[in-house]
């Protein structure tokens, strides 16, 4: 009889470890791959080694740009509004597939509306995503050209954002 918390796939050490605790009561085998041994962790719940810890250093120093993994240097409270304003984008766009009805002119109408809209969150998204790369420390000529755009001009943007922001 499978649980609420086991029937919605939840499956970190925690309830692994309540599994096999319940197998032993009931004398139970576990699936595949699993010891009887109330300790015994899944590999990919066991803390990585310091091997693997120093590999994902170097791999750190010899990555272009700022030479850090993103996740590292840009606060979390910056990804998530990157994500929500690139998923905002997407469920507008999203949207826009079931509008084509009615006279042209009002769908024209609704779509290039929506479609600005959508544009103006792609913007914000692209500008939040750079915003973070050139705080995070790589040189704004290497974003500039990810981004092709001129180096002056996404300073005067950045610049701008940021003015817009303090006041």
């Amino acid at each position: 009889m499978a649980g609420p918390i086991d029937s919605d796939g939840h499956g970190g050490p925690l309830i692994a470890w309540m599994g096999s605790v319940i197998r032993q009561r009931r004398g139970a085998d576990g699936p595949p791959g699993y010891a009887n041994d109330a300790w015994w962790v899944r590999r990919e719940h066991q803390p990585v080694t310091m091997a693997g810890q120093l590999r994902v250093l170097g791999k750190e120093q010899r990555a272009p740009g700022s030479g850090a993994m993103w996740r590292t240097v840009v606060p979390a409270e910056q990804r998530m509004l990157i994500a929500r304003a690139i998923e905002s984008a997407e469920e507008q766009l999203h949207q826009l597939r079931g509008v084509q009805a009615g006279p042209t002119a009002d769908v024209a109408q609704q779509l290039l509306g929506n479609l600005r809209h959508s544009a103006g969150l792609i913007e914000n998204a692209w500008k939040r995503t750079a915003l973070a790369a050139a705080n995070a420390g790589v040189p704004l000529e290497e974003v500039a050209q990810w981004a092709d755009t001129p180096t002056e001009m996404l300073r005067s943007m950045l610049t701008a954002d940021r003015k817009g922001d303090d006041g």
